[in-house]
């Protein structure tokens, strides 16, 4: 069977940048335990496979290790494929995934997703969270990720985590953050359980990382940084439940796999 696939760095301006996603239109849905092993084959953060049904396209993310219920850099470059490769007419792409319905638009060279936010609750700064980036932060809470805050931009930047305690806390990851000079606040995301080291961009952590920005800056409009090696700058306006996240994206690779 072969399969055709692209590859697209999203939250990017140009290639080497953002977050790399591979793609893979399907006409139909194969079976799942072969789309983690292409997942794993590709060795990128996210793989995602859809099938367009009329109005909506079904949409689900593979990490190497395991299929996740939300990611936003891959549903960025699905949305680009989509608007860029294969000549999608409709003005909003409806993506139905586990995360609910999750709508993208496209306005000039940017792709704006509609998220639903994900709330945050305080807990207590875990022993291994401290442990493992050696700082201790000034609060953490939890959602889908545990959201750790830092007093200083530099220590977000420069934090040498380890992974091997990392991988044993209960959440699919951790996202790091503090407040900026240059932008309202940075990050950086780390989900080892999941096979990620270290996430370049996460969409997804942004639908709760305003959660707790939007208290504490008293707004929302946001831009922000992902501090990792490629990097990625993120916009984000909240719209009641809702988070609208902007980025752009460039295309890498266009191919065909066989399995």
């Amino acid at each position: 069977m072969q399969l055709k696939t692209y590859q697209i760095d999203a939250f990017a301006t140009k290639v080497f940048e953002g977050n790399p996603a591979m793609v893979v239109p399907l006409d139909a849905w194969i079976d799942g335990e072969l789309m983690q092993k292409i997942a794993q084959e590709n060795n990128l953060s996210e793989t995602a496979f859809f099938v367009q049904k009329d109005e909506i396209c079904e949409l689900r993310w593979f990490t190497p290790l395991h299929e996740v219920d939300m990611c936003g850099h891959a549903t960025l470059a699905s949305a680009y494929v989509l608007f860029e490769c294969m000549e999608y007419e409709r003005e909003v792409i409806m993506f139905s995934t586990k995360s609910g319905i999750l709508e993208v638009r496209k306005e000039k060279n940017h792709f704006i997703m509609d998220f639903p936010i994900q709330t945050i609750e305080p807990c207590d700064i875990s022993p291994k969270i401290e442990q493992a980036f050696g700082v201790k932060p000034l609060a953490t809470f939890a959602s889908m990720d545990y959201i750790v805050i830092f007093e200083h931009e530099e220590e977000v930047a420069n934090v040498t985590p380890n992974l091997a305690i990392l991988k044993e806390l209960d959440l699919r990851g951790v996202c790091i953050s503090s407040k900026s000079e240059k932008y309202d606040f940075v990050a950086r995301f780390f989900a080892p359980k999941y096979g990620i080291d270290e996430d370049p961009v996460t969409g997804s952590a942004f639908t709760q990382l305003v959660s707790y920005w939007k208290e504490i800056l008293k707004k929302d409009e946001f831009f922000a940084k992902q501090l990792s090696a490629r990097g990625g700058e993120v916009s984000c306006q909240l719209k009641g439940e809702r988070v609208e996240i902007r980025g752009e994206a460039v295309k890498y690779l266009e191919g065909m796999i066989e399995v």
